[in-house]
């Protein structure tokens, strides 16, 4: 995409500006060259900003009427006046696809923050630009095909080490039919040397790089399944998260969707930090649309640093930032979640598992009603636009597990923040992205107050990949997995009801066994449902110690006791709180894991009742 910048330099104005409104601008062909949508332009401002740099601003056309278009432009538009000069790309707004993308820091039209801070100074300059890809650095090329071997698009033709990772070097995604390789070489290369030639159906020769453009508003997947043996298949198995609540109560499939709202304080940023660090993805996609700076920065400075649980080296190694901060312009926010996914997608193509983060959806819904009211288009709920809903949609959709030309399978899965004002989950974006995703995790406010963590409400949250999941889990958990944590979901209801009443009339207006109840509900709330963000077990808890956890919790909670008062009873579950606590803060098969297991089985025999287990 930045390419553009220094391509189109030479190339003259085929149109110019007539109207100017914010960063949504009105410009006249003048010249027999269509304006097209979505397609890619460049204002050339008559007063600069600053003298020592050609000034290029991008934008992308938004609304053909005729001979004219309205704009948007992604940077700052001051000094852009009528009659400037309009220079038309005729290409889509488009990201370039190659190696050297993990471990990268970009904007939303996928500059490289750290080397435009190298070049022209942490206080980024407007209208210029860097290739994507560092076009200096030399890759070793190993070809996987050979002369004479038939490929259509989305097949490899060749490998390159990226890291820890194989990456494929595969046929344009927009190939038509199938090429024949007529010439390729091996070795180190920079990425746009040409390794191979192929000859297509119309007998024309092709030179093929290391890296490739594709439009972002595109689905990569959707285009192969039409055009090569790319198929979607549904989703079967866990994104394991070591969050206990998600993995155990809410579970995200991999492949599938899922979306955090919450009010401002209630934890999203942090759990989404946790999900890139410990989920088991191979690559992580990071998105920070439109949030504060402050927590972006945090966010670039603390990932370098950070080691990966899973293979020791530093995390950033697999991950993506794309970041948009609120102070940067508005209109390259909408454009960053695009460009994310078709990053996501291309990694999927490979094979590779892949989560993408977006923080915040908010944020983005924003820009697009931003956009919307400028463009003078009817508007819908709270001032959206009317397509906001399908735009939604049409995001998490790009999501999903596939089979690529190698047969081999590949995810893509989405987690969105959503921040609603003032915790409204009645607002229009909350309430269409829940009607998109399969996995709600709700924070509530009370909860992070209380310094819950993470702050998800059990009682409001919910989960539809539990019951499709549930011979993944007979599988490899117990059979019996999904109908216990049905069970425990139902005590948590309970125990909120029983907890409610007695707000009102006290511990003296419920019975014996009714206190019990709820004092089994907050067991599993205190033990099983938070954990501890600063400690180094209890931070992440893979699925091994979530069951054991989860059948140890279930024992405590069926078991009939007898207590022969609530003084007795509140005392005995106290006591078992904090041992429990205590359990989860040791490691597997330490001493001091099997004395806590040791105690909680001494204190339990206390007060077992006659009775069976239930």
């Amino acid at each position: 995409m930045s390419e553009q910048a220094s391509t189109e330099v030479k190339l003259e104005a085929t149109a110019r500006v007539v109207a100017v409104m914010g960063d949504i601008i009105t410009i006249e062909s003048t010249s027999e060259k269509p304006l097209v949508k979505n397609e890619v332009v460049y204002v050339l401002p008559s007063r600069r900003s600053n003298e020592a740099v050609d000034e290029q601003l991008m934008a992308e056309v938004l609304r053909v009427r005729g001979n004219t278009a309205d704009i948007q432009v992604f940077e700052d538009t001051r000094g852009v006046a009528v009659g400037d000069g309009i220079i038309q790309t005729g290409q889509l707004l488009s990201v370039d696809l190659g190696p050297g993308i993990l471990g990268m820091i970009y904007d939303g039209l996928q500059n490289p923050l750290e080397r435009l801070a190298a070049i022209h100074g942490k206080f980024l300059q407007r209208g210029v630009a860097v290739e994507s890809l560092d076009r200096a650095q030399t890759w070793a090329f190993t070809a996987v095909a050979k002369i004479g071997d038939k490929l259509r698009a989305g097949e490899t033709f060749g490998t390159v080490p990226e890291g820890r990772f194989t990456h494929k070097i595969m046929i344009p995604f927009d190939t038509d039919g199938e090429v024949e390789v007529v010439w390729i070489q091996e070795g180190s290369f920079s990425v746009d040397t040409v390794v191979a030639r192929v000859k297509n159906e119309r007998g024309e020769e092709v030179e093929l790089t290391m890296y490739q453009k594709w439009p972002v508003r595109r689905s990569i997947s959707e285009t192969l399944q039409k055009k090569g043996k790319t198929t979607r298949q549904y989703p079967n198995t866990p994104l394991v998260t070591t969050q206990r609540i998600v993995d155990t109560f809410f579970p995200i499939a991999r492949g599938g969707t899922g979306c955090i709202p919450g009010p401002f304080g209630s934890g999203k940023t942090v759990l989404m930090h946790s999900f890139s660090r410990y989920s088991n993805a191979d690559i992580v996609i990071v998105t920070a649309c439109g949030e504060r700076a402050g927590e972006v920065v945090e966010t670039i400075e603390e990932f370098p640093h950070l080691q990966d649980p899973t293979t020791g080296g530093a995390l950033i190694d697999r991950t993506v930032i794309i970041c948009n901060t609120s102070s940067m312009p508005v209109a390259a926010r909408e454009a960053s979640i695009y460009t994310g996914l078709t990053l996501g997608e291309y990694y999927r193509q490979m094979g590779y598992n892949i989560l993408a983060l977006a923080d915040s959806t908010s944020r983005w819904a924003q820009a697009m009603r931003e956009t919307s009211n400028r463009l003078e288009e009817i508007p819908g709920e709270e001032g959206f636009p009317a397509y906001m809903d399908s735009a939604i949609k049409g995001v998490y959709e790009r999501c999903g597990v596939i089979t690529n030309e190698e047969e081999q399978e590949g995810s893509l899965t989405m987690i969105g923040s959503v921040s609603p004002a003032g915790g409204n989950f009645e607002e229009p974006v909350t309430q269409a992205t829940l009607g998109t995703v399969k996995t709600f995790l709700g924070l509530s406010y009370d909860r992070a107050y209380k310094r819950f963590y993470p702050a998800i409400d059990p009682l409001i949250s919910w989960s539809r990949y539990l019951d499709q999941l549930k011979d993944w889990y007979g599988n490899n958990l117990s059979p019996e997995w999904v109908e216990d944590v049905k069970e425990m979901q139902k005590l948590l209801v309970q125990g909120d009801s029983i907890n409610q009443m007695m707000q009102v009339t006290g511990e003296e207006g419920v019975t014996l066994e009714d206190y019990v109840t709820f004092q089994k509900s907050f067991l599993l709330d205190m033990v099983y449902l938070q954990q501890d963000a600063f400690d180094d077990v209890d931070s992440s808890c893979p699925l091994s110690r979530q069951k054991a956890c989860f059948e140890l919790a279930v024992s405590l909670i069926r078991q009939n006791y007898n207590f022969a008062d609530k003084e007795v009873a509140r005392d005995y579950f106290v006591k078992l709180t904090g041992l429990f606590k205590n359990l989860n803060y040791s490691h597997d098969g330490s001493p001091e894991y099997n004395g806590y297991i040791q105690k909680i089985e001494e204190l339990r025999s206390q007060f077992i009742g006659s009775a069976k287990a239930a």
